[in-house]
């Protein structure tokens, strides 16, 4: 592989080496003091890949998830899901859901580090594990759960103009969250509070 551009050379070196722990994850929550999911079993473990590709204008890669699912389909989000009791680490997990979910190639990334966790209103604790991705990466969609993957360039996330408080009512209770529409694609949720952590890492002295 060749050397990493200066963006994703700063953000790695702005990075936790090791995945920080639930005490210091975020979430929707920070948004909304006073107000924490309600969740009646401890947070289940997922982890998703923040796949950066190394070109001089890096990009994130996102996904569309698939209309048929029966959960958040149709939302923007990133390869990932639930660890698995066979994946030895927030890093397998990751790289094996990319593989399964849009055929990314294990040996086209390369882990840089993590962001702090974050705490889904839905009952997982999500570890976001950030990659460089060489550019000359393919993909094969799997449509039972992803309809379309596409590329956001990384300084349209970093600047912070882009990024916009949205509200609505959820159980009864006016939320804010952070939105970062894209073209046709409307970036919300639990992905834009992490590329929220992205841009916070990223923009360390």
């Amino acid at each position: 592989m060749t050397g990493d551009s200066p963006d994703l050379a700063r953000l790695a070196a702005r990075l936790h080496p090791e995945p920080p722990g639930p005490q210091a994850a975020g979430g929707d929550h920070i948004l909304n003091q006073g107000w924490r999911p309600t969740l009646t079993a401890p947070p289940k473990p997922a982890a998703v890949l923040v796949g950066i590709v190394d070109r001089p204008e890096p990009a994130v890669i996102l996904t569309r998830r698939a209309a048929a699912l029966r959960s958040h389909s149709g939302q923007i989000a990133f390869p990932g899901g639930r660890v698995d009791p066979s994946d030895a680490s927030p890093v397998a997990a990751a790289l094996r859901e990319a593989w399964e979910e849009i055929g990314l190639d294990q040996t086209l990334v390369r882990p840089l580090g993590y962001l702090d966790p974050y705490l889904s209103g839905s009952g997982y604790i999500v570890q976001p594990v950030v990659a460089r991705v060489e550019a000359t990466y393919t993909l094969c969609l799997n449509p039972l759960e992803v309809d379309e993957a596409f590329e956001v360039p990384l300084a349209f996330l970093m600047d912070e103009a882009n990024h916009e408080l949205h509200a609505r009512e959820w159980q009864g209770v006016v939320r804010q969250y952070y939105a970062m529409p894209f073209g046709t694609h409307y970036i919300w949720g639990v992905t834009a509070g992490i590329l929220r952590g992205l841009h916070e890492r990223y923009h360390l002295p």
